[in-house]
């Protein structure tokens, strides 16, 4: 498989082997893209299943001896996390080196990691580039990793990276290369400024997740016999882990109730149609939805 322009990496660096940094880490390995994967987590029984599974060549318990020998690290934890982690180890990472992540949300991270920056001396060239690939699914773990899982996906990178480049000009070397470390992987990258992600996936992702779990809360047992595929269908995500969402809707909580103010204002329209038994009403707003959903799959 092609390669982005440039980019070959010598030690790559996972931290977190989960779904995401597990399916980060074979595609590397399928694509050759990286000569050496580490991998990093806190639980043994998870880095053995990473290692059975090839999706890193080996596992390390201890970030820093993991992510200061990459030439790329990525940071796959719970987002809440990964800004304390990347400043913690920062200081001791080689010249040159790419920090990045995979989470849901960006403004705050991306406003951490800066603040730290500017209090530290990281060593010439280290730079953190903020990035969420619009992939995955409710399930957890590393035996859920696929190689293809980016493939044609699109992958949010943030713009500027941290720190800014000294010339001010152009989009930074770190950008460059987490541009290009994300093509490799077989995503369709898009730059965004941090805030305007976290806008927009509060709509298109974290709200979606909120009203899955709301939907889900309201069912009560014995209406589960009821819950048949379409009520599955809807609340899918749902079923993703409650700890790692709690995070992301905390660190996107102003524009996740924005987005409840948004939703509630459409909510409003099928309620007064509703309430007037408007058949014109409501069969205009079901139309305007399914022609919307369905030119998401075209």
């Amino acid at each position: 498989m092609a390669i982005a322009a440039g980019m070959k990496i010598q030690t790559l660096t996972i931290v977190g082997v989960g779904l995401i940094g597990g399916s980060i880490g074979l595609a590397a390995k399928q694509r050759n893209l990286a000569k050496r994967v580490l991998g990093v987590g806190h639980r043994r029984v998870s880095l053995e299943q990473a290692l059975t599974r090839g999706a890193v060549d080996e596992v390390f318990l201890n970030i820093s001896e993991a992510v200061h020998q990459a030439d790329v690290a990525v940071f796959c934890t719970p987002v809440d996390l990964i800004a304390e982690q990347i400043l913690a180890v920062a200081p001791g990472c080689k010249p040159g080196t790419l920090l990045t992540d995979a989470g849901s949300t960006k403004a705050a991270l991306v406003q951490s990691v800066a603040d730290g920056f500017a209090k530290m001396k990281p060593a010439e060239g280290v730079a953190f580039v903020g990035s969420h690939p619009l992939a995955g699914s409710e399930k957890r773990g590393v035996k859920y990793a696929d190689p293809n899982l980016f493939e044609s996906r699109v992958t949010v990178v943030t713009s500027p990276p941290v720190p800014l480049p000294e010339s001010g000009r152009g989009l930074g070397e770190g950008l460059d290369r987490a541009v290009a470390f994300w093509k490799a992987l077989g995503s369709k990258v898009l730059v965004m400024d941090p805030d305007e992600h976290d806008k927009a996936l509060a709509l298109t992702s974290h709200l979606p997740h909120l009203v899955a779990a709301a939907l889900v809360g309201a069912l009560t047992p014995d209406l589960v016999p009821l819950a048949a595929t379409g009520f599955r269908d809807t609340t899918r995500v749902a079923a993703g882990d409650p700890t790692l969402w709690t995070g992301i809707l905390l660190q996107n909580r102003e524009a996740v109730l924005s987005g409840m103010d948004h939703l509630g204002v459409h909510l409003d329209q099928f309620r007064r149609a509703l309430m007037a038994s408007d058949r014109i009403a409501l069969d205009q707003l079901l139309g305007q939805a399914k022609r919307l959903r369905d030119s998401l799959d075209q």
